[in-house]
């Protein structure tokens, strides 16, 4: 099961994952959990990677409040077995999702009982104007976000494609009617 290249992988997402905010355990699971051709349980984890089983079982259990892996039994077995969601486009909404609860939402919440504080100070109005700013775009971007999320997969695909396309599409409007870039 582990060869070279899912070696490589399953190291360059543990990296990855420590960079992402995640335990470099965590990441190295998840990699294996998601090039593995079935199920494994916590024993095959462990010995495939070289960790505790308390190690993987905490990791497991990180996986898990993500909503990243799947629990699962096999007929006859009375282990758990996990796996990776098989959908990479479900993957990557959960990721989205769960990372805009535990990231986004707070630092929303923050902005706006800070930008609700009455200010006197010279220093605080202008920090409350820069926070205002950070404000309004992580609005923006959150709402962009929630209504690519409720596109239908084709969809997101084909706006993705797009790419500079759509920027291009803007400057010819623009200079179709005078906008402003003309």
């Amino acid at each position: 099961m582990n060869t070279p290249l899912v070696q490589r992988f399953v190291l360059h997402f543990g990296e990855m994952g420590s960079r992402w905010g995640i335990n470099r355990t965590v990441g190295q699971i998840y990699a294996l959990l998601f090039v593995s051709p079935q199920p494994l349980n916590a024993e095959d984890i462990a010995d495939a990677l070289g960790f505790s089983r308390s190690n993987v079982s905490m990791g497991l259990k990180e996986l898990q409040s993500w909503g990243l892996v799947r629990l699962q039994h096999l007929p006859g077995d009375r282990r758990e077995y996990f796996s990776s969601p098989e959908d990479v486009w479900a993957i990557f909404q959960t990721l989205a999702e769960q990372r805009r609860k535990r990231e986004v939402d707070p630092t929303l919440t923050m902005l706006r009982d800070a930008l609700l504080e009455p200010v006197t100070d010279p220093v605080d109005k202008h920090a409350q104007g820069r926070m205002r700013e950070m404000h309004e775009l992580i609005e923006l971007a959150t709402g962009w976000f929630e209504e690519v999320r409720e596109m239908d997969r084709e969809r997101v695909v084909e706006l993705m494609k797009l790419g500079r396309k759509v920027g291009k599409l803007l400057d010819a409007r623009d200079r179709f009617i005078g906008g402003k870039n003309a």
